[in-house]
């Protein structure tokens, strides 16, 4: 398998009135294709720092970040946001879905977005609301009626609509019930056994990072472990 994702001594320091905060301190990993891996720290770890420049939104200080073989810094905004676009799905703890809007529309925007043909844009979006295991009956419920379950399934849809190489899910269960966080979570291991995505969760709790193969623990801008605890 190939390298998707590589950190090389990635260095990310915040300047901020004359004071600087080192947030990551010198980090290098790399998560091959297919891979499913939770990322874990405490608050003021550096793991959303981390996030931020794995999923495109943020450069490092120093080090390298490489996507797919390419370097992230030679990179200008417009490759980057095309990036963030097709490449990498995100799925947010607040879920960030329009209130007012039905399932259907709010899976179709990213769809909207690439100006792809609107009935194409139904048609996969109807398909990634299935993948993401949303029952049919719901595709034109308003997201605002749906329960916190539905609607993380309904942001891991519009995650999965251009079909990325990469979802990347930061805190996906921090707003649910156990239950219902672990029915989400299940749904992020059955995409990455039965259809192949690389997932990257971030995560604080140890529970949750239990459900990847493999969880790289952050702490203090460091990695202080990185264990493969499934194997398949």
């Amino acid at each position: 398998m190939k390298n998707i994702i590589e950190c090389k001594n990635i260095t990310k320091i915040y300047v901020n009135d004359g004071n600087s905060t080192v947030a990551l301190n010198g980090v290098s990993f790399t998560i091959q294709e297919g891979e499913f891996v939770a990322i874990m720290g405490p608050s003021g770890s550096g793991k959303s720092t981390l996030m931020h420049i794995v999923g495109a939104l943020d450069v490092p200080t120093s080090g390298q970040y490489f996507l797919d073989g390419r370097d992230m810094s030679k990179l200008g905004e417009d490759d980057l946001a095309n990036i963030r676009m097709n490449k990498i799905g995100f799925v947010f703890q607040a879920f960030n879905l329009l209130p007012r809007t039905t399932v259907l529309r709010n899976v179709m925007l990213p769809l909207v977005y690439n100006n792809v043909d609107t009935h194409e844009a139904e048609e996969r979006a109807k398909k990634a609301i299935m993948s993401a295991g949303l029952d049919e009956s719901k595709i034109y419920s308003l997201s605002n009626q749906l329960s916190g379950g539905q609607m993380q399934r309904v942001a891991i849809a519009r995650a999965l609509v251009n079909n990325p190489s990469i979802i990347l899910a930061d805190e996906p269960t921090g707003n649910l019930d156990t239950k219902t966080g672990e029915i989400v979570l299940a749904t992020f291991q059955q995409l990455n056994r039965e259809k192949g995505h690389t997932i990257v969760l971030i995560t604080h709790e140890p529970n949750v990072a239990e459900h990847a193969d493999r969880i790289i623990t952050i702490r203090d801008g460091l990695i202080i472990q990185d264990k493969v605890i499934k194997t398949r």
